[in-house]
């Protein structure tokens, strides 16, 4: 598995190219691999062994070019004729061979390859199919002759068909990446009190430094995800290069002098670490079968969820014992040790951008510049980033007021909220109620790992044992199913935040406020996991965007309450703050059970759902 694993990672993608294949080499590169006969091109193919298949030459051609294998031309032959039948009785054919039982009927050479002229638009000769930017156009493009694809269905370049063992290598490298740009939001709140301090600045301004990095990374996903979708890219480009500019961004803040710079690169770091937040679900769907899917992105969700509430804890006795840089530090530390594991061992899992960078090497050792994927024969591997992203975020837009998801991302964008405004009363309970240190006054967070042990073993139970079997009796099963697991957690954030706030008070023993916290984690977690289950295969040829849409709103607004989450509950104390958050969670429960009840009828309507 390792040898693979260096293989396709950043670090054996350059190696490979730097050495030309010498070193940790693909098996088309390799001196005994024999190139399948339909990828060659007659009398052209260059082959670092004899043992490549070669084909017959065409004697007596004046300019030396040579036909394809005959099994090749019989299938494009049978391509062709088939075509002829549906094609218009005006369709020029000055070209084709005069006998209709040639082996090459309805085959035409260019460059030395046999190609279909039936395969191209009328009126454009044969040379032409090379000069239109290296895009054949055909109008069923499933039956080029040429089509690269994997080599059978058991090919191990195929991610879905890795080993499970290396599928949840993986998939913990994807959790770990996620963990380790999501900690960096909560890992900041210890460092608030010496920033105020150092820089003589307010509560206000030294905490928009956790808005700008929260709202950086709801803002992130709508430009850099559509770059991953990209098969000329892949995922693994924009995962390391933005995971390097996160960890680079950590040093300004801690080398430098003044509150600007640390907000400034505060948001740098967000908004370039986002790619892992919003596209690690997508990640694990690349790697495992559809029936696991569900599983694995909620076991994927535990690091998204385990960052915000472990990043206190990281930080909480470095920042009260050392100073508040700590934070800063701890992250540099983190990240830079994760960059070195994923540099070296985390592989591309976009099956498009595989078959490219085969088709890439293929084109090279035969010399057939016509072997093309099929995104490439679609003109995807040459999508323009600007036109793509452009396409994303407009898309995004639109699907977040579709009536269908609408309610959707506005639940889970409430929770969000209700989270970071709720996360403010934390101090004010466990260091001024109950008189804490910086450091044990973070400890109280642990507790929702407790409850996380707890809710995620459930998730993968109730996805197992009654989601699979409900879904292998009805394969179109409507996405509102998963709601019912919504619907079920729900009530667990008003219970949480009325057994916190009641019991937050100094002749109360602080566990009782501890517990009512805890019971947070599986309204949040579950409902989390239901609602973008749900968000995702409402329109599944859109769910890029309308998850990159989730995450914008609630991330972007939830961002903001941070700012004021103090003066709320100095305002209202504790018990009548965490009464009118758990108010406002409980009204929006009916709103969640409306569109489980009529999501269908509304996505019927809509016209993503023609799309």
């Amino acid at each position: 598995m390792a040898p693979d694993l260096i293989r396709d990672s950043t670090f054996g993608a350059l190696v490979n190219y730097l050495s030309h294949g010498r070193l940790l080499p693909y098996a088309d590169q390799r001196p005994d691999y024999v190139v399948p006969s339909r990828y060659l091109k007659q009398g052209g193919a260059s082959s670092p062994s004899s043992s490549l298949s070669r084909t017959s030459t065409l004697a007596g051609d004046a300019v030396g070019h040579t036909l394809v294998a005959d099994d090749l031309a019989k299938q494009c032959t049978a391509t062709c004729r088939q075509l002829n039948k549906t094609q218009d009785s005006t369709r020029e054919r000055a070209a084709r061979p005069a006998s209709p039982d040639s082996p090459t009927d309805g085959v035409t050479l260019v460059d030395g390859v046999g190609v279909c002229k039936e395969l191209k638009p009328v009126g454009e000769s044969a040379g032409d199919l090379e000069k239109q930017e290296g895009k054949p156009s055909l109008q069923n493009p499933s039956d080029y002759p040429f089509l690269v694809t994997f080599d059978s269905p058991d090919d191990p370049d195929r991610p879905q068909n890795w080993s499970f063992a290396k599928k949840l290598f993986v998939g913990g490298l994807i959790c770990l990446l996620t963990f380790t740009v999501y900690v960096g939001s909560a890992i900041y709140t210890s460092s608030i009190p010496g920033l105020m301090d150092e820089y003589g600045v307010s509560k206000v301004t030294a905490t928009s430094g956790l808005t700008l990095f929260v709202a950086a990374y709801g803002i992130g996903p709508m430009i850099l995800t559509p770059m991953q979708e990209l098969p000329g890219w892949g995922r693994n480009p924009v995962y390391i290069v933005g995971l390097a500019l996160f960890v680079l961004f950590q040093i300004p803040p801690i080398a430098g002098d003044n509150i600007a710079v640390v907000l400034v690169f505060r948001f740098l770091a967000g908004f370039f670490g986002s790619p892992a937040l919003a596209t690690g679900g997508a990640s694990m769907a690349d790697i495992m079968p559809p029936h696991l899917i569900a599983t694995s992105i909620g076991a994927w969700s535990i690091g998204a969820v385990s960052g915000p509430l472990l990043g206190p804890v990281l930080s909480g006795f470095a920042a009260m014992n050392l100073n508040w840089r700590w934070g800063f530090i701890e992250l540099l530390i983190l990240g830079g040790v994760s960059l070195a594991i994923f540099l070296v061992l985390l592989p591309e899992t976009l099956e498009s951008t595989i078959l490219v960078r085969r088709a890439e090497r293929l084109r090279k050792l035969t010399g057939n510049e016509l072997l093309k994927t099929q995104t490439e024969l679609d003109g995807e591997a040459d999508e323009s980033v600007v036109s793509l992203v452009s396409q994303n975020i407009a898309r995004a837009f639109r699907l977040s007021a579709d009536p269908a998801l609408f309610v959707a991302h506005a639940y889970i964008t409430v929770v969000y909220i209700i989270l970071y405004v709720w996360f403010e009363s934390f101090y004010l309970t466990y260091n001024e109620e109950y008189h804490f240190n910086l450091g044990v006054g973070t400890l109280p967070y642990l507790t929702f790992m407790v409850t996380a042990a707890l809710a995620a073993p459930f998730y993968v139970l109730y996805q197992l044992y009654h989601i699979n079997p409900r879904f292998a009796r009805d394969p179109t099963m409507p996405p509102e199913v998963f709601l019912e697991l919504g619907l079920l957690a729900s009530p667990f954030v008003p219970i949480s935040l009325f057994i916190f706030g009641w019991t937050a008070q100094a002749h109360v023993h602080w566990i009782w406020p501890t517990i009512g916290a805890a019971l947070y984690l599986p309204g949040l977690y579950l409902t989390f996991q239901s609602i973008l289950t749900y968000v995702s295969l409402s329109y599944p040829a859109h769910a890029g965007a309308a998850l990159a849409g989730n995450d914008f709103w609630r991330s972007v607004i939830a961002s903001v309450f941070p700012l004021f989450g103090e003066r709320f509950f100095r305002t209202l104390g504790l018990g009548g703050g965490s009464s009118l958050l758990a108010g406002v969670s409980i009204l929006m429960i009916p709103c969640l059970w409306l569109i489980k009840k009529n999501g269908a009828r509304l996505r019927a309507r809509s016209p993503f759902a023609q799309a």
